[in-house]
């Protein structure tokens, strides 16, 4: 297993899609979802300590807790530009909901992977997460992205073909536009099978794991990388967080950043907060700008 995977993140060596000059996120709502207090600064920000607040965060930012949102944070415009849309995987059908530019020419594409339990909707819902997903279609839609949420069979070999298939049909519509992943829990599993996968794994420019696992047998395939074909990492979690815990995804960031200290990779933990606070809490245009500058955007 070790030998194959090394040899798909060797792969991606081969060509990462190349980017708009100077191209980034606007500014959209960054005053009501920036990190309020930062409380622990390292690696020159590449290590974040971000304070969660229930109150703050939770309690006074939604109308009804955890399912409605104050209709500040949320702008409906993207239903304009947001379908609930039908592809094939060969015998089985892929539902997902798209937001943006579906034809060629998107300026990036961002895939969310929800976890277990949930469907295409917990990425597309406006007004849970504290309205962090509709900031993110919104971010997309204003920015010439694509923005897509799929169902998928499960979490392994079928999943993963189906994220594969709805993928590459995007990819190969917009060459030139970089993918990112937004792998949230058990949908980090079908992100690092992605990544072994030798035809995919060149085409993937981020990944963001939002409380989710990462994955050790990766660190040498990825520390051996030239800095011009490293998928930038993002990892968010919280020291709360009683599922997926913390320490071995601050030790994936450690071991990488040892083995090879230029990679791009960053941590954000937050201080507390239950499995699933990094969906409400991650600052989506923060770290979709630092992957677009790592890639070379």
């Amino acid at each position: 297993m070790k030998h194959l995977v090394a040899g798909a993140v060797l792969s991606l060596a081969v060509a990462l899609p190349a980017t708009a000059d100077s191209y980034s996120l606007e500014p959209f709502k960054d005053d009501l979802f920036a990190y309020r207090n930062i409380l622990e600064t390292s690696n020159g920000g590449d290590f974040l300590l971000v304070e969660y607040n229930q109150k703050r965060d939770l309690d006074e930012r939604d109308i009804t807790r955890r399912l409605k949102v104050d209709p500040k944070y949320v702008s409906l415009e993207t239903k304009a530009v947001e379908e609930d849309l039908v592809m094939r995987n060969g015998l089985r059908r892929v539902r997902y909901v798209a937001v943006g530019n579906k034809g060629p020419g998107a300026k990036a594409i961002v895939i969310f992977l929800h976890g277990r339990g949930a469907d295409r909707k917990a990425g597309a819902n406006d007004w849970i997460h504290g309205g962090n997903f509709n900031r993110l279609k919104n971010l997309m839609m204003r920015n010439g992205g694509l923005y897509l949420s799929p169902d998928f069979a499960d979490f392994g070999r079928r999943g993963t073909s189906d994220i594969k298939a709805l993928l590459l049909h995007y990819a190969n519509m917009s060459p030139d536009a970089p993918v990112f992943l937004g792998c949230a829990s058990w949908g980090g599993k079908i992100c690092w099978r992605l990544m072994n996968d030798r035809e995919i794994a060149p085409r993937i420019s981020g990944l963001v794991f939002l409380d989710s696992a990462t994955n050790k047998d990766f660190l040498s395939g990825l520390a051996a990388l030239p800095s011009e074909s490293r998928p930038a990492i993002h990892i968010s979690n919280t020291r709360a967080d009683r599922l997926m815990g913390y320490k071995s995804q601050l030790d994936f960031y450690r071991r990488l950043k040892a083995a090879a200290p230029d990679y791009p990779i960053r941590v954000v933990n937050f201080s507390s907060g239950s499995h699933g606070i990094s969906l409400r809490m991650t600052d989506w245009r923060q770290v979709l700008n630092w992957m677009l500058a790592a890639d070379g955007g």
